[in-house]
């Protein structure tokens, strides 16, 4: 019974109409109704990679004056965020400009594009992402395209198609191509008839040399009748497919004894020199190298300057003329994206290389940097350590936020401001507000800098680093962010990419300012779950309101105890005040800030909350900690005499951090030792 309802499950999940409508087949008339009826099947790769990636969607928003736009094809819809690529914007709006120019044939079409920038920056997952997007548009009806075979019909001239019935165009040319220069053009003016610029069908070039000789003998045979010709062409659907090298090439160094220029532009077949007796028939070659599959779509080179210089050749041509030179034969017409991504120690080598001015002119360079925003930072970790795929194993609070913010603090450049610390920096690039700093100034720090993503330490290393505190026995079933601190400081001895004893200091000195800072994170999380009661807050909010507007209006306050008319009490004010750094001689503005904030709610006709101001809300929290702190007994757990009331108290917090900030019991009682521990030593300051 179990088997059959798995057959059955599978003929309910396999879409045999979504198949053949992929394996469409027809004559080349019924392709000329089909071009006429969508102009848009017979587009260049590049118009069809920028078309793909507009599909998705996009939207636009500002940072620090300056319109940015994010394309939702990089958030990874294809698989649900598998390679979503975080915080990198600006370089992919960039190089998405670089394809429309390049769809409008403005000139970036004739260039080799290369991602430049750092280990581990997602070079190769952009990469990655615009090859499966390619291959998921060229199933869709928007993205669908078309090749074509030649088809022996009977024919009794066996000098053309010798023992075979059909012969498949090796590089998958478009249909329209079949068509001669002259016609072809007549044939594009009237497809281009009622089409915006930008959308225009544009096609240059000759057929593949194969088809170029069954085209020639055919109409040798047919003495010039090209619609006897045409009746040999068979059009079908094109999938776009890395795995089955269809329109996706993808190209690698290795040893240079192991691999030469054939591997780009096709060699010799043997097997087939017998038949059609020249090496130099092009029915006897093999259109099979990686410049030749990918025709049609995209070829990657994985580290392309590692390359050896007689490959690095071939790219010129293939850039700039759009054509490859395959050995015996005339130079072929292609039509793909050519991308490649190196490092910053291949691309110097490649400016100094007096020898390589023709590829440095030919190419055009988007820089991958590293993330410099928090936000994004942490998305890449929690992509990859998150509760669905880390099982039995918690990760507290905080923990994926302090390796973040590390890696950040490793990425910048100290700042050229006296009174501005590096994590402060970080703080601003992350968007969050700072006192006397504005966009302009922050604009103004990402101006002054020249490296600033170009160095420091990549996710690669974080990713380990997380995943070794994840195995260790002591993480016994929480990982904190102490573990992952430990695991990151140990591992920069054996650090292979950093580069002196002094960057190793420094990287380990930015370990403590992080430590510092989580050191506040979590003191401000507990001081919060100790005063976490609204009512008291409210009722201490009340109070201070009262004495305020009895100050501001220099009025007495009505006792609530002894009904009696009191000065305002001073006291209780300046208590809540310092709590926020409130200076004396500025007490007067504050306290006139909040009574006019009040105010303009009031005319709005809102009423007034505590949670609205931010400082205020912070002072208050502040002041109910320091006088329930002691009621609590924090410090008792260090000293592990507790009596029944003060851990009745002390479990009221632990629930609350719990469920205010996704702790566990373990995590949760971890971090009330270690607050304890800090007060216990004196530290009580509060932060928040």
């Amino acid at each position: 019974m179990e088997k059959q309802d798995l057959a059955t499950l599978l003929k309910s999940l396999h879409d045999v109409k979504g198949y053949q409508g992929l394996t469409w087949e027809g004559n080349f008339e019924d392709y000329l109704k089909l071009v006429q009826k969508h102009p848009s099947i017979a587009r260049t790769a590049y118009q069809r990679m920028y078309d793909m990636i507009i599909s998705h969607g996009m939207e636009e928003y500002t940072e620090y004056k300056k319109k940015i736009i994010r394309y939702h094809f990089f958030s990874d819809p294809l698989e649900n965020g598998k390679d979503a690529i975080f915080g990198l914007d600006l370089p992919l709006m960039k190089m998405v400009n670089i394809f429309k120019a390049a769809a409008m044939s403005y000139g970036p079409e004739k260039r080799v594009l290369l991602l430049h920038g750092p280990v581990g920056s997602a070079k190769s997952t952009i990469a990655r992402l615009l090859k499966k997007g390619l291959e998921q548009y060229s199933r869709i009806n928007d993205g669908m395209m078309f090749t074509f075979w030649w088809k022996k019909n009977g024919l009794e001239n066996q000098e053309i198609f010798g023992s075979s019935e059909q012969i498949l165009c090796p590089m998958h040319e478009e249909p329209l191509r079949v068509i001669p220069h002259k016609i072809r053009d007549e044939i594009l003016q009237k497809i281009n008839e009622e089409l915006p610029e930008e959308k225009r069908i544009k096609m240059d070039g000759d057929l593949c040399p194969p088809c170029r000789f069954i085209f020639k003998r055919l109409m040798e045979n047919y003495q010039g009748d090209l619609n006897k010709v045409l009746e040999h062409v068979a059009v079908r659907r094109l999938l776009l497919s890395e795995q089955d090298r269809v329109g996706i090439g993808t190209f690698q160094p290795k040893d240079e004894k192991n691999q030469d220029s054939t591997e780009l532009t096709g060699d010799i077949n043997y097997r087939k020199i017998a038949e059609y007796g020249s090496d130099s028939d092009p029915r006897a070659f093999n259109f099979d190298g990686e410049f030749n599959i990918a025709n049609r779509g995209l070829i990657e080179f994985i580290e392309v300057l590692k390359l050896d210089v007689a490959f690095l050749y071939d790219l010129l041509g293939a850039s700039q003329e759009h054509r490859i030179k395959p050995k015996k034969f005339a130079q072929t017409d292609i039509d793909e994206v050519i991308l490649g991504h190196t490092n910053e120690a291949e691309y110097r080598r490649l400016q100094s290389n007096e020898y390589m001015e023709a590829l440095r002119d030919r190419t055009v360079k988007i820089d991958v940097p590293y993330i410099t925003k928090l936000t994004e930072e942490k998305k890449i970790y929690e992509r990859d350590f998150n509760s669905e795929r880390i099982r039995g194993k918690h990760i507290a609070p905080h923990t994926l936020e302090i390796a973040a913010m590390w890696a950040i603090l490793t990425r910048l450049e100290e700042p050229k401001k006296a009174n501005l610390t590096i994590l402060q920096k970080l703080k601003l690039y992350d968007g969050k507000t700072l006192s006397g700093y504005t966009e302009d100034n922050v604009k103004e720090l990402r101006k002054e800098v020249t490296r600033e993503g170009l160095d420091g330490i990549s996710p690669r290393y974080i990713q380990d680093k997380i995943s070794n505190a994840l195995v260790l026995d002591r993480a016994e079933g929480c990982v904190n962010p102490f573990t992952v601190i430990n695991e990151l400081e140990s591992g920069l001895k054996h650090h292979s990419l950093i580069r002196n004893e002094d960057q190793r200091k420094r990287f380990a000195e930015l370990l403590t300012v992080v430590k510092d800072e989580y050191e506040d994170i979590v003191k401000n999380e507990v001081q919060r779950a100790i005063c976490a009661d609204e009512e008291a807050i409210s009722r201490l909010c009340s109070n201070y309101i009262d004495h305020v507007k009895s100050y501001t209006q220099k009025e007495k306050v009505k006792n609530k105890y002894t009904g009696q008319y009191e000065e305002p009490d001073e006291r209780l004010m300046r208590s809540i005040e310092e709590k926020i750094d409130i200076p004396e001689n500025r007490k007067d503005d504050f306290r006139r800030e909040i009574m006019n904030y009040i105010g303009a709610l009031s005319l709005e006709g809102k009423t007034f909350n505590y949670k609205t101001n931010e400082r205020l809300h912070k002072a208050l929290e502040l002041k109910l900690f320091e006088d329930q702190k002691d009621s609590i007994k924090l410090t008792s757990l260090v000293t592990n005499v507790i009596d029944k009331q003060t851990q009745e108290k002390i479990d009221i917090v632990k629930s609350r951090l719990i469920k205010n900030n996704q702790y566990c019991d373990i995590c949760a009682t971890d971090v009330l030792n270690y607050v304890a521990s800090i007060f216990a030593r004196g530290d009580i300051k509060g932060h928040a």
